[in-house]
């Protein structure tokens, strides 16, 4: 029953359900009294559409954080007349015994509870609502059902003292439940009378009793002409139990299998009793013993079992009593048994731990209702996928998602599958993948790091956002990943690989994007987290990945967004720039950071007068003669500068150093910079370095603005060239040689730039006819 991740389009039915559920209240429903939704007058649903919308409900709440859920879902399909039921399946703490109660009147074929914790012997009685149509009931985990409260007292005043009590319903049965004919009761909670609860049951065709002890299941034999499936999954078997097996004659899958870390266990299978299975029950097509231990040689010589092409042929079978069988079996579980490394197994599909094929195998069939066996699966995959090549790469994607979605809350599914996605993911896998699949991949990824702060989780969780195209990828989910790696980033103890992973994810995601979503993120806190990082590193005089990626990051987030920059300055950020420059006095790639950072903040006319001290200005103006990286720190120092020159003497507002005396420091670091440097700068935009073209107040800004330009398009004339005649670079060019107040050599190097824009568009026209 479980959803298996789909690499296939959705279906049109899909989307419109998706739809739906996500605008109740625009579509199917109105809100009464402002808090209880009602289905409209007008609308009719079969159980086809119906069915659907419960089942995605629930897979919705459960694996989409952003998903708000319903209190009064289940009342919208009250009534039969309106809303058709048929076939559902609830899974844990969504459903609640009123959400049962509410559909009550509907004929429900089938019903499967998984694991639903909350439901108390309420739902007991409801479930007989449903007794003279349903024909599979599963309520697996479900460990409540058989209590009920009782309230000792009986009286107000007195359950304040004695809370109410949990006792066990013995007198429930499934009386009246004609057509009943499928049945888990997986782990059923002891004290429940299973012989009494199932008597009235006239025929039964598949049970399953995954971790119940019975020392007698004698009574299994009253359904001996009607049994197909029995799961004995983790029952402690002993003789009288194989012999009752050996007499349910029609069975077509039996399931004795095992947790073998699970608990002592005396049992142990033999030649003889797998002989049994094999002359008794003729129409098995499906067999699963994994985990138990042979008691003796079940194997044919080993000669004899190397010898041949591998066969799963019955007469060539490399396990004895199997030689038996009139076919192959269509599966055999072998998972954690020392059979399922044998060259000839008679079986298509076959779960072990041998090699790819057979822990695929074994993921897909215990995911659902087995994650203790799910996970040490999926750890075989890890170990696949990590040293040799996954052949089943899609299958492999798919049956992790799955895991990871169904078992979002157990810590073993959460770390293993983790780790596994990173493998799966990696680029060499990359080119098989579709958008879908990978988008899936996100989401499992930030469910584990939305429900898990295990530091093993966060690392495999990041780790994995890594091998993503950032932020192209990341995108469509772009709010909520911030908010995680920001929430990790804020952690008061923090474990150092995380930390360096998560600030290199808040870096790439805030490059390269629009500004709107830099503002978004600013908002949620970014800039102080980031200035709270620096602050830590400087305290341990720590120059490291984590301090220049939280610098760079600050620098991406601030470009062409006022606010940002605004709340840089507002969080102290200028103090830490300054100490940063002082106690790393030789770090030039965080100098450059630091520097372009600065660069954005000058941009910001508004925040110029806060540079405008006599201690920055002496800072800036040093730096220009930095030969640090390049030319990049004395070319973003000089940058900062034209900002602050461009608003004119009157701007001035201090006596050291002077305004004079600062700009002949910049001519001389403008003509010491080589106009061929290859540039470790990105530009979007060309707008705050052409707004200081048309001007007459300030001509070094003038030249440097003019010099980056001629720099740009000479070393990257496919991106820059472009740019610049888009953005309507050259107009104000020309208009700038005609100024009296420019400098001959600025003219000079704006010539220039118009004849590389005018060669780059001729050589790019297009001649074709």
């Amino acid at each position: 029953s479980l959803k298996m991740a789909s690499d296939s389009p959705e279906s049109l039915m899909t989307l419109c359900t998706d739809y739906c559920l996500r605008n109740l209240e625009g579509t199917l429903c109105y809100l009464l009294d402002n808090e209880t939704l009602r289905l409209h007058p007008d609308i009719f649903l079969p159980s086809e559409i119906c069915d659907k919308l419960v089942n995605e409900y629930v897979e919705l709440v459960k694996t989409d954080s952003i998903f708000e859920p319903h209190e009064s879902f289940f009342t919208l399909f009250s009534d039969p007349r309106s809303t058709r039921l048929a076939r559902i399946h609830l899974r844990e703490h969504i459903v609640q015994d009123q959400d049962l109660e509410a559909i009550r009147k509907q004929d429900l074929i089938e019903l499967y509870l998984t694991n639903c914790e909350k439901l108390t012997a309420k739902s007991l009685q409801t479930l007989v609502s449903f007794s003279h149509t349903l024909i599979s009931l599963s309520l697996f985990g479900c460990c409540n059902i058989f209590y009920e409260e009782e309230n000792p007292g009986g009286c107000e005043d007195d359950c304040l003292v004695n809370p109410t009590r949990q006792v066990l319903v013995k007198d429930f049965t499934f009386e009246g439940f004609s057509r009943l004919r499928i049945l888990n009761l997986g782990r059923l909670i002891e004290g429940v009378n299973v012989e009494t609860l199932l008597r009235p049951l006239a025929a039964l065709a598949a049970l399953d009793l995954s971790g119940i002890q019975l020392n007698d299941v004698g009574f299994l034999t009253q359904w001996k002409d009607s049994l197909v499936s029995l799961v004995l999954y983790n029952m402690d078997l002993s003789e009288e139990h194989i012999q009752v097996i050996a007499q349910l004659r029609k069975l077509r899958h039996l399931d004795i299998s095992r947790d073998h870390l699970s608990s002592y266990y005396k049992f142990k299978l033999t030649r003889r009793v797998l002989n049994l299975f094999v002359e008794n029950l003729v129409n098995l097509t499906s067999l699963d013993i994994s985990g138990h231990t042979m008691l003796e040689n079940c194997t044919i010589p080993s000669m004899e079992e190397k010898m041949g092409q591998t066969s799963i042929e019955p007469a060539k079978s490399s396990i004895a009593p199997f030689r038996g069988l009139k076919r192959p079996l269509q599966f055999l579980g072998l998972f954690e048994t020392s059979l399922c490394r044998l060259t000839h197994i008679p079986a298509y599909k076959v779960s072990g731990d041998k090699n790819e094929e057979q822990v695929l195998n074994a993921i897909e069939a215990y995911t659902e209702h087995r994650p203790e066996i799910t996970s040490r699966a999926i750890n075989l995959l890890f170990d696949i996928a990590r040293i040799e090549r996954c052949s089943q790469l899609l299958r492999a994607l798919q049956l992790v998602i799955t895991a990871l979605k169904c078992h979002k809350d157990d810590k073993n599914i959460q770390v293993t599958g983790s780790a596994a996605l990173f493998y799966l993911t990696n680029s060499e896998y990359r080119m098989e993948q579709s958008v879908k699949l990978r988008r899936q991949v996100i989401q499992v990824v930030l469910n584990g790091m939305e429900s898990y702060q295990e530091v093993t989780v966060q690392r495999n969780c990041c780790l994995t956002l890594c091998n993503f195209s950032i932020p192209e990828e990341l995108e469509f989910q772009y709010r909520r990943v911030n908010e995680l790696l920001l929430n990790i980033l804020n952690q008061s103890r923090q474990d150092e690989s995380i930390q360096r992973i998560a600030v290199h994810l808040c870096n790439a995601l805030v490059c390269q994007v629009d500004n709107d979503h830099k503002e978004a993120v600013g908002k949620m806190g970014f800039v102080m987290t980031m200035l709270k990082l620096i602050q830590k590193k400087l305290a341990d005089k720590t120059c490291d990945q984590v301090m220049e990626f939280s610098w760079s990051a600050l620098w991406n987030i601030t470009d062409e967004t006022p606010d940002n920059c605004e709340m840089f300055l507002n969080y102290s950020g200028m103090k830490l720039f300054l100490e940063c420059l002082k106690e790393f006095p030789e770090k030039q790639e965080l100098h450059r950071n630091m520097l372009g950072l600065l660069g954005n903040v000058a941009e910001v006319k508004e925040l110029r007068p806060q540079l405008m001290t006599s201690q920055f200005i002496s800072v800036f103006s040093n730096l220009l003669e930095s030969k640090a990286d390049g030319i990049e720190v004395s070319y973003n120092a000089c940058g900062v500068l034209s900002h602050i020159m461009f608003d004119g003497p009157e701007a001035w507002g201090i006596c050291e150093p002077h305004r004079e005396e600062v700009v002949k420091r910049m001519w001389a670091a403008i003509q010491s910079w080589d106009i061929n440097s290859r540039r470790n700068i990105n530009y979007r935009s060309f707008e705050p370095i052409l707004r200081l073209l048309p001007q007459g107040i300030s001509p070094v800004s003038q030249h440097w603005a003019t010099w980056a330009l001629y720099n740009l398009v000479s070393v990257y004339p496919d991106k820059y060239c472009p740019l610049l005649i888009k953005e309507g670079g050259i107009p104000l060019l020309k208009d700038m040689i005609k100024m009296a107040s420019a400098r001959q050599e600025t003219k000079e190097m704006a010539r220039k730039v118009i004849e590389h824009c005018s060669n780059f568009k001729e050589e790019n026209m297009d001649t074709s006819r």
